[in-house]
């Protein structure tokens, strides 16, 4: 884990931790920072939506999703 120091302006961190729903600051840069890879997950598997074929039947599907 890294601990670092950085500015950020109060009405900035005040809206992200209520738009968060976050009760801390630490709180809210790790939700935010969460988020933004998320995002930019979705993005990626976005990009290569209908290009990738699967073999697997409904039940081979759910099994894998269950199974993490």
């Amino acid at each position: 884990m890294s601990r670092f120091t950085v500015t950020v302006e109060d009405d900035l961190i005040d809206a992200a931790m209520k738009a968060l729903g976050a009760r801390s600051k630490v709180d809210t840069v790790r939700q935010a920072l969460g988020e933004v890879l998320r995002r930019k997950r979705l993005a990626q598997v976005l990009e290569h939506q209908g290009e990738v074929e699967l073999d697997l039947t409904q039940e081979e599907l759910q099994r894998l999703r269950s199974s993490g």
